[in-house]
């Protein structure tokens, strides 16, 4: 992947705004991630805002979807693609609640290093359980994306004690179709 510079200089300019450590692009342990040219729209969130992934990863997350209702298992989106600029808005909202960066990075990547900017993720949510909160893992639609995910191309990104230091998100699955 050949990153452009105009790209990394608007990440590092993003980053000095939200006073992240200068090396984090140097020490993070997660890829760069490039917003991609073309996005489709979904359907809209959970919240009713519209969406937008790859046309592969929409295809793929309409029929990993579909596959679950016809098992009885409701699954829908809470968010799918974000560019950096709304990830530095994010991350600059917690930090005006008093959070420190440190803790932040833990919740949330720095602008840049988000798999919601490739526009292949998508965070999961089901009834009867909170957005976004580690007791997805106690779902049948948690169950039933452990076993099936990976057949629509979705991995789960972000497993228990995993490598990015990011913490554990059950709901958060990544499209990776080679092919796209």
């Amino acid at each position: 992947m050949n990153i452009s510079k105009d790209y990394l200089s608007r990440l590092s300019a993003l980053h000095n705004a939200l006073g992240i450590p200068e090396n984090y692009m140097d020490t993070c342990s997660l890829p760069v991630c490039e917003e991609p040219a073309d996005l489709v729209d979904t359907e809209a969130d959970f919240y009713g805002r519209p969406q937008r992934l790859t046309a592969g990863a929409f295809a793929a997350w309409t029929a990993m979807k579909a596959a679950a209702s016809n098992d009885k298992v409701t699954i829908f989106l809470i968010s799918a693609y974000r560019d950096v600029d709304y990830q530095h808005n994010v991350i600059a909202r917690k930090l005006a609640e008093g959070r420190v960066i440190s803790e932040v990075l833990q919740a949330n990547a720095a602008p840049g290093y988000s798999e919601h900017h490739t526009g292949r993720a998508v965070d999961i949510g089901t009834p009867g359980c909170d957005a976004l909160v580690e007791a997805f893992e106690n779902t049948e639609a948690f169950q039933w994306l452990k076993t099936n995910g990976n057949k629509y191309g979705f991995i789960m990104s972000y497993p228990k004690n995993n490598p990015h230091g990011i913490n554990y998100e059950p709901w958060h699955w990544c499209f990776r179709r080679p092919e796209e």
